[in-house]
């Protein structure tokens, strides 16, 4: 149960433990060792920096064109967004888990909207003085990179004892196609770098220290909330199965260790229970709060011929072929290419003696089981198959996970694998090390990443970027994009409000809410007004509908109901149905800087 021996602390079952005569002596030896592999070394700060530089290349493409957005842009601007609330919260002691910024007037309930306050608040600094994108983009390396080290300390501290076996597990954790393909767009699922943590204050094989360990998890499993929820579910499950598998094939070492762990876990369920309590309650009881999710969860599977293609964003991928077998771009979390995953079974094999290796087999196969869903997909034939997810469909949280991400838990168990084989082949001779080099090489060459794809961005009009809305926005009310975005399309009042820093208030948003104050049932953002269907039509149909007096009453209605003061419409031209139906509407706007305006204020009085 644990990743070390806990008399010696050395990696499980690369090497018998010697059997040393008593005395003081060879203990202290001992204790020298452990120190000497746990003592920073000039190689360590090369393999971080290298993590470093290729997490800044694999942003190089919006750094050089920040007029660009990533592939998934709807999710980087909600992720900008929310840096830019928790930096106004550090700065203006706004409430950190709920805002009337957007969703005018009933506000977003942030906790249960992937806040990532553990990078927000940390990141407030650059995001007052660089901006949200430039934060979501240091955000991004943060992730990428300190995921990369944190399993490198972890592998190079207590599993292995060469740097560069450490060094290629570090890198696979990391940047694996899985955390590439989440890394452009979802935040709250890139930054895995306390995951390491937990599991090594979990899993500690030495049986003192334990209130001090338990209170270190609690207060990293706390963080991790406050960075993904998603990912400390899939760890809490990862590391109970890893466990449990441990535990039947080294029952010796799981009685010795069980106790130890136990009372280590309940120290830290008490620390984490008081920290969490009012979040975990703001979160479902409080203001904006919802239940289930807006879309098909079991839907995002991964296909089974996934895992041994190539991902889009890798040099060996082909993004039509990889396309056909996820969900979408940013859920392409298995991909592990032709090559890898036999290279792992014949690993697997090869040390299949030693407990943790059977353990990090029976984890690795089962989650990347559950990422099939609950009907098996094979090359987008339907088999008609059963997956294990459909144990899981019915139990409540669990429910609501999307099964094509449980495959992310397959990326550290691979890593973990290539490392412990690169260690003993590079312990036992420098002959055998170069092939296993090579056949690793060969392994992960083709699942090298590119940098990640942009898209072109509408800019933010100069009216919003340069404050002019400021002389047409009194307090209590609200500017309201054109037209006014209520479900989960890219919403330009989002983007806008991020880069303004929230000095606005605005209707509707890219959120997930409740369908209206008497159903909790979640829903794509706000609430649809008819005005908004009305304006939506004429967008999506290039025809300017049928205004009467009904709809002016209605538009007035709505419009009271958002407390708008202006309305305003980014890249604007006169032959615009959706700008003829808000004259029509509401009256003759102008046109400003970047936009065509409407001001509202003597129409609502």
């Amino acid at each position: 149960m644990g990743v070390g021996r806990p008399e010696t602390d050395q990696p499980v079952g690369l090497t018998p433990a010697p059997q040393a005569p008593p005395g003081p002596v060879p203990a202290a030896g001992a204790v020298a060792a452990r120190r000497d592999r746990r003592r920073p070394r000039p190689v360590d700060a090369l393999v971080v920096a290298g993590y470093l530089c290729l997490a800044v290349l694999l942003t190089v493409g919006q750094w050089r064109r920040p007029e660009r957005l990533f592939h998934q842009a709807g999710d980087q601007i909600l992720f900008e967004w929310m840096l830019a609330h928790a930096a106004r919260a550090v700065s203006g002691g706004e409430h950190p888990l709920y805002s009337t910024a957007l969703n005018a007037p009933d506000g977003v309930n942030l906790m249960a909207n992937t806040s990532v306050l553990g990078l927000g608040v940390p990141l407030a600094p650059v995001t007052l003085l660089g901006g949200p994108q430039v934060a979501f983009l240091v955000a991004v390396v943060a992730c990428l990179a300190g995921t990369a080290t944190a399993w490198y300390a972890l592998l190079a501290r207590r599993l292995v004892r060469s740097r560069p076996a450490a060094a290629v597990g570090g890198l696979f954790c990391g940047f694996a196609p899985g955390m590439v393909a989440q890394a452009g767009a979802h935040l709250h699922m890139a930054a895995q770098f306390l995951v390491p943590v937990i599991l090594a204050l979990v899993f500690r094989p030495r049986a003192d220290r334990v209130r001090r360990d338990g209170v270190l998890l609690g207060l990293a499993v706390a963080y991790q909330v406050f960075l993904g929820e998603e990912v400390l579910v899939f760890l809490v499950l990862a590391a109970g199965l890893f466990a449990g598998a441990y535990a039947l094939v080294d029952r010796a070492a799981a009685r010795r260790l069980a106790p130890v762990v136990a009372r280590r876990l309940g120290i830290a369920a008490l620390v984490a229970g008081v920290l969490l309590a009012y979040p975990i309650w703001f979160q479902f009881h409080g203001p904006g709060h919802y239940r289930g999710m807006p879309f098909y969860a079991r839907g995002y599977r991964l296909d089974a011929a996934s895992f041994t293609a190539a991902a889009r964003q890798s040099v060996a991928g082909d993004g039509y072929r990889a396309g056909l077998l996820s969900p979408n771009p940013t859920e392409q979390n298995s991909y592990f290419g032709p090559f890898l995953p036999l290279l792992v079974v014949l690993v697997v094999v090869r040390l299949w003696r030693r407990p943790l290796v059977r353990a990090l087999a029976v984890c690795g196969l089962l989650f990347a089981l559950l990422s099939l869903g609950t009907t098996i997909v094979v090359n987008r034939h339907e088999t008609g198959l059963p997956g294990p997810y459909r144990l899981l469909a019915g139990v409540p949280l669990l429910d609501l996970v999307v099964p094509a991400r449980f495959a992310l838990v397959c990326v550290p168990v691979l890593g973990v694998l290539l490392a412990l084989a690169l260690d003993r082949v590079h312990l036992r001779s420098a002959r055998t090390w170069t092939p296993w080099a090579g056949a690793v090489a060969a392994a992960l060459l083709p699942l090298a990443p590119t940098p990640i794809r942009t898209v072109p961005a509408a800019p933010v009009p100069a009216f919003v970027a340069d404050g002019e809305w400021r002389a047409y926005v009194p307090p209590g009310r609200t500017l309201v994009p054109v037209p006014p975005v209520t479900g989960a399309a890219v919403s330009p009042g989002t983007l806008w409000s991020a880069r303004a820093g929230l000095a606005f208030t605005a209707p509707g948003g890219y959120f997930i809410g409740p369908r209206s104050a008497d159903d909790p049932a979640a829903r794509w953002g706000a609430p649809d007004r008819p005005t908004s269907v009305l304006l939506r039509r004429a967008a999506e149909t290039g025809e300017v509908p049928q205004v009467g007096a009904a709809e002016r009453r209605q538009a007035v209605e709505d419009l009271r109901h958002w407390r708008a003061a202006v309305l305003v419409q980014a890249g604007s031209s006169p032959g615009d149905p959706v700008r003829a139906t808000v004259d029509a509407l509401v009256g003759t706007g102008r046109d400003v800087a970047g936009a065509h305006i409407w001001d509202v204020r003597p129409l609502l009085g």
